[in-house]
């Protein structure tokens, strides 16, 4: 008797592409009995996983100050109540620098979802391992280093042309040809060019003085820039070919990818580069700085605030979420860093696991709203005076030369706010503060992509 697809599925598999391979093998070497069944065992999927019936309780972090705090509020306890559905998920918690981030059931900026045996790319973002580095460069002098920095950095779209590239280093390009996540000329010739380049959007470069010492010390924000981005997409695309076969009620951009099968064990191996690529970015820019000045580190020390953390069989997705617990840093060498704004401190700090802050602290000041609205708050001035009001006293930088008025810091929370609510929930202790004096960011790029510049040329001449 010829088997079917209808006999596969009353054995009580779920039909897929597999099914026409399968049974051409079948019928082809007339299978039967115990032969069938030991055949079919290769197909066995694991049983669907349904949401779970009600949202899994997750630790709020975060109060309303105003009535646009409120409404911030709100979305993102929403987003959490949707995505706290998850059949993975067995806890979570929202950071003071909460705010949404997509589509509703999207992990929020300021947000940390912890799961079991799942790894969620889409709780990680595009932007793998986003992090922060501090060089201590003494009593070096601020606007030195501050020159030298943009002498060395590298913001905006794409690479560094081949006379400016860093050397990549060998046994990372082994670690990346050893991994199928990885091992291709996109990825590879990405990671190349982009080594020592620090992006776009919310990214800087910040010169200050340490509050305790008066030392200046540069900080570097920036995460795994185009490498991690195809990283990302690679892994996104696997998880939802699981998510179709195991978890179909899954929301797609909260898809995972099992840890216990080889597709996890080799994206987790991934990330673990992809990490170490994006250090290895920030230690490039900070060496090429302090060979500039002529004055050696007197200390350094680096985290992470975008990525997956693994304690056991429970992986910690913080999307824009420091990690206190060491468990999460094994190459701790400090403390940890936390950004606000560009005319504020950035914050040195430790601190303890607890209940509410699962291991985490906030990772700067957040928004309360998007770039776009902040931008229609200041129509009625230009952006040079929007730049001059709020940049007072600072030496203040966008590499292309133009403002981008949605990174200045009125389109952040109040930073005051967000370091009282540190105190009340416990989410780290201040230990020392940089004093800003100045900083670099991308600026708006997009003014003179170009393409605009072509079609501007072409309209002077019509």
């Amino acid at each position: 008797m010829k088997v079917t697809g209808k006999t596969l599925i009353d054995l009580g598999f779920r039909e897929g592409r597999w099914f026409k391979d399968a049974l051409m093998h079948i019928n082809e070497n007339d299978l039967k009995g115990e032969l069938l069944k030991n055949y079919l065992m290769q197909y066995k999927m694991p049983p669907i996983q349904e949401l779970h019936e009600e949202t899994m309780a997750f630790s709020i972090n975060i109060k309303a100050e105003n009535e646009l705090e409120a409404q911030n509020i709100d979305s993102v306890v929403s987003t959490m109540e949707k995505l706290m559905r998850t059949p993975t998920v067995v806890d979570g918690a929202i950071m003071p620098d909460a705010c949404p981030a997509g589509p509703s059931g999207t992990i929020p900026v300021g947000g940390v979802v912890v799961t079991k045996n799942a790894i969620h790319p889409g709780m990680h973002s595009a932007d793998i391992c986003c992090s922060v580095m501090l060089t201590d460069f003494g009593q070096a002098d601020p606007k030195e280093v501050l020159d030298a920095a943009h002498a060395s950095t590298h913001f905006g779209p794409g690479g560094r042309s081949r006379e400016h590239q860093f050397r990549f280093p060998d046994e990372l390009l082994t670690a990346f040809k050893s991994n199928f996540f990885l091992n291709n000329d996109r990825i590879l010739g990405m990671a190349r060019t982009h080594l020592g380049t620090q992006g776009d959007g919310n990214h800087f470069l910040f010169v200050g003085k340490s509050k305790k010492t008066g030392n200046t010390m540069m900080i570097t924000h920036h995460g795994s820039r185009g490498p991690g981005a195809l990283l990302y997409k690679k892994g996104m695309q696997i998880a939802e070919q699981f998510r179709k076969d195991i978890s179909p009620e899954t929301l797609k951009q909260n898809a995972w990818i099992p840890y216990d099968t080889e597709e996890g064990e080799k994206y987790w191996e991934a990330l673990q580069i992809m990490r170490t690529w994006a250090k290895k970015n920030h230690t490039c820019i900070h060496d090429a700085v302090s060979e500039k000045v002529g004055k050696l580190p007197e200390d350094r020390y680096w985290n992470e605030h975008n990525f997956v953390f693994k304690k056991g069989d429970l992986f910690y997705h913080a999307k824009g979420a420091t990690p206190l617990d060491e468990a999460f840093m094994p190459d701790i060498t400090g403390p940890r860093l936390i950004p606000l704004n560009m005319s504020e401190p950035v914050l040195i700090v430790t601190g303890k696991t607890t209940a509410n802050n699962l291991g985490f602290a906030p990772h700067g000041a957040g928004r309360n709203m998007s770039r776009t609205q902040h931008k229609k708050t200041k129509t009625e001035f230009t952006n040079e005076e929007v730049f001059a009001l709020e940049t007072e006293g600072l030496d203040v930088r966008f590499y292309s030369n133009e403002i981008d008025v949605s990174e200045l810091p009125s389109a952040y929370k109040s930073a005051g706010n967000v370091r009282a609510q540190m105190e009340e929930f416990g989410l780290g202790e201040v230990i020392d503060e940089v004093m800003p004096y100045g900083c670099i960011m991308a600026g708006d790029f997009q003014k003179n992509a170009p393409w605009r510049v072509k079609r501007r040329n072409r309209h002077k001449r019509s």
